[in-house]
């Protein structure tokens, strides 16, 4: 019985002139019912994609159905996304500081990058620049975003000097440096409930994302530190791959909530 199944099987797949196959046809569907399995049928159609160019069905096989997984894909994406999570529920308010103009600080319906730079603003220039080329320069020019850095009013001088290096880089139209004393760059700083301290001129090398309203958001783990709160700009590796990553997250989830919200308003 094997035999013969594989010898038709061959005569099958080996027969190429129209008339002929047209004489086959009732052996063919008589011996299909009785005889061949649903793997055995596979094998013919195999056989005969592969003499007929099976390379031509692969390539449209592909264009046919990559685009409609790539689209299943990112449509499923858009109900099952991930938020950046919130760390701890403390609202990080600057009512005690001023920005170079003497006009209040606030970080209220802002995405906000809040950094340290306490007594000695031009130590972490090479931080700054690290955000600035991997962060600041992809999204300043979003309205709901900010990068903001904490410094004492000593240091006036020195951050005007820090700006125009940071202008050569990108506008620094979102990039603020807000002024108040120490003890107070220190109370911000414990409000973040941070691994990280301060050193003693109430500086850091690390930065947090804080939300519209105002509260901490991060990671829980990190694969470059002991901890995943806060970001250290000193290293490259931290701010080119996670700190990237979480603000293209919180920058999506705001997005995705402003078209809900016009979706809605629409109906």
């Amino acid at each position: 019985m094997r035999s013969t199944r594989i010898t038709l099987l061959n005569s099958i797949s080996k027969v190429s002139p129209a008339s002929d196959k047209k004489k086959l046809w009732p052996h063919i569907g008589a011996f299909f019912v009785e005889y061949i399995s649903a793997k055995d049928l596979g094998v013919v159609f195999l056989h005969k994609a592969m003499i007929m160019g099976w390379k031509k069905y692969l390539v449209l096989g592909i264009l046919f159905i990559l685009p409609i997984t790539v689209y299943l894909f990112f449509a499923s994406g858009v109900n099952q996304f991930a938020k950046l999570p919130r760390l701890g529920e403390r609202s990080i308010v600057l009512n005690e500081f001023e920005d170079e103009d003497g006009g209040a600080v606030t970080t209220q319906g802002k995405i906000t990058i809040i950094g340290f730079l306490g007594q000695d603003a031009l130590a972490h220039k090479a931080e700054v620049f690290n955000l600035a080329h991997k962060i600041y320069k992809k999204n300043y020019q979003f309205e709901d975003f900010q990068m903001l850095f904490l410094a004492t009013k000593d240091q006036d001088s020195a951050v005007v000097a820090l700006k125009k290096e940071f202008a050569q880089i990108a506008d620094p139209v979102s990039f603020k440096v807000v002024f108040g004393d120490l003890q107070e760059i220190s109370k911000v700083h414990a409000l973040l409930n941070s691994p990280f301290a301060l050193d003693a001129y109430g500086a850091s090398s690390y930065v947090y994302i804080l939300d519209k309203d105002s509260q901490l958001r991060g990671r829980e783990e990190s694969d470059y530190q002991d901890f995943g709160l806060g970001y250290n700009a000193a290293n490259y590796a931290i701010i080119n791959n996670e700190m990237n990553d979480d603000i293209k997250i919180i920058l999506a989830e705001y997005r995705l909530a402003l078209k809900k919200y016009k979706s809605s308003r629409k109906k």
